[in-house]
């Protein structure tokens, strides 16, 4: 028993190490925005590891808005149609502001345009969100927020944890069978003890 004890915190040790040695290729995120007639929610998968800034690159996108279906990521560094020349930078980041003054875009189902980003240059900052249609364009302010999915690693120091509290659970109760065991091979040896000596 002791040896199997043994042998399992070994592999939740190595399994452990081995889903945080390497950093995960991507993250995924879920975020969403609204505002007066604007409703949009989704999924981003961006790069694992997060600039100097703290920003982490969008590299896809999907989900809705206004329940049209999200049809692809405007290409980093490239304008939302009608919006020239300004161009998206696909930044997205824990803290706020979330967003860069140049945000993310993307292409809606029906050949329209999203570009959500943080206009600093308001009083106060907020939120904005470019919608094109074309020909026509709309401006309007938004409550924007995304949220990353927990990291692999966390998810591997609790499985770790929950391992290592079920060994000692374990050893607890194999310890207690055995107090329990000795204390019926005491009882069983005093009987039989009591036994020999009224038969003598």
């Amino acid at each position: 028993m002791k040896r199997m004890a043994g042998m399992w915190i070994v592999f939740l040790s190595v399994a452990a190490l081995t889903a945080t040695a390497g950093p995960a290729a991507a993250l995924t995120w879920t975020w969403s925005y609204s505002g007066t007639g604007i409703s949009a929610a989704g999924t981003f998968t961006t790069v694992d590891t997060p600039d100097a800034s703290g920003f982490y690159l969008i590299t896809a996108i999907a989900g809705e808005r206004n329940g049209a279906a999200i049809v692809g990521l405007q290409p980093t560094g490239t304008p939302i149609p009608g919006n020239e020349p300004f161009a998206v930078d696909n930044l997205v980041k824990v803290d706020s502001p979330q967003l860069t003054t140049h945000g993310f875009g993307f292409a809606i189902a029906g050949g329209t345009f999203s570009n959500p980003f943080f206009a600093d240059f308001l009083q106060p900052p907020t939120y904005l969100e470019f919608f094109s249609a074309p020909p026509s364009t709309s401006e309007l302010p938004i409550a924007f927020s995304a949220t990353p999915t927990p990291l692999p690693e966390m998810a591997s120091w609790i499985l770790l944890l929950a391992g290592l509290g079920m060994l000692g659970l374990g050893t607890r109760w194999r310890r207690h069978w055995h107090e329990q065991a000795g204390r019926r091979c005491r009882a069983i040896s005093s009987i039989a003890e009591f036994q020999s000596r009224h038969r003598a």
